[in-house]
C-alpha cells in the first residue's frame, strides 16, 4: 500500500485530496453504524461526534490538502481534536499530528512504518491504555505490526475489528459494564478499521 505513497510523491496534492476526502467520507458514511455499536457498549455517540469532526475537515479540504503531507496530517489532526466531542477526538488528534510531527516530505516505507509506530505509542500514553483492552489500539497495534511486515492492512484491521467482539473492555467507557462488554466490537477499533480501509482503497485500488 505505502509504495505508492513513495512513488506517487507525498507532494502530489491531488493525492492528499482523495486521501483525505475518502477517509472522511467513509466515516461519515458509516456515522449511523458507528453510533449503533457505542449504544451498545458506551455513550452513544462516537458516530455523531466522529461525523461532526470529518464533516469540518470536509469543508476545509482545499485547505488541508494544499499542504505538505506532515502539515496536512496535523492539520486534519488539529480539526479532530477541536470538532470531535469525547476521547475519539484527542486519540484520532494524537494519532495524525504524530504522524505529521514524526514524517519527513517524501517519506519511505520505512519512514512511515517508524512514524505510524511512535503514533501508536502516543495514542497510548494518551489514552493511558494498552493492547487488548478493548480499544481503538486492538486495530492500530495489529496495522502497525502488518505495516513493518509488509502485511495486508485492510485484512489485518478487518481481523482485529472483528477480535475486539470477545474482548472484556478494560478501559474507556465500556468497561464501566464488565463482562456485559462482552460480545460487542469496540467502536474505536471499528472507525480505525474503516479508515485504514479507506486509505488502502485510495492507495491499492482494485485491478
Amino acid at each position: 500500500m505505502m509504495e505508492m505513497i513513495v512513488n506517487a510523491s507525498a507532494a502530489d496534492q491531488a493525492l492528499r485530496r482523495r486521501l483525505i476526502e475518502t477517509v472522511a467520507r467513509r466515516i461519515v458514511d458509516h456515522a449511523d453504524e458507528l453510533t449503533l455499536l457505542d449504544q451498545a457498549i458506551g455513550d452513544g455517540d462516537h458516530g455523531i461526534n466522529m461525523k461532526r469532526g470529518f464533516d469540518t475537515v470536509l469543508v476545509d479540504l482545499d485547505q488541508h490538502a494544499a499542504k505538505p503531507l506532515p502539515e496536512a496530517l496535523k492539520s486534519v489532526g488539529l480539526a479532530l481534536v477541536m470538532k470531535v466531542g469525547g476521547a475519539s477526538g484527542p486519540l484520532y488528534g494524537t494519532l495524525l499530528m504524530t504522524l505529521g510531527k514524526e514524517l519527513p516530505e517524501n517519506p519511505s516505507r520505512a519512514d512511515l512504518s517508524r512514524a505510524f509506530a511512535a503514533a501508536v505509542e502516543a495514542v497510548k500514553a494518551r489514552g493511558k491504555s494498552d493492547f487488548g483492552q478493548k480499544t481503538m489500539l486492538d486495530v492500530l497495534g495489529p496495522v502497525s505490526d502488518a505495516l513493518a511486515s509488509g502485511g495486508a492492512l485492510r485484512v489485518v484491521a478487518d481481523a482485529a475489528a472483528e477480535a475486539t467482539v470477545p474482548m472484556k473492555a478494560i478501559r474507556g467507557r465500556a468497561s464501566f459494564l464488565g463482562d456485559r462488554s462482552i460480545g460487542h466490537m469496540d467502536p474505536g477499533a471499528r472507525s480505525s478499521a474503516l479508515m485504514v480501509a479507506a486509505v488502502c482503497d485510495v492507495l491499492e485500488p482494485a485491478p
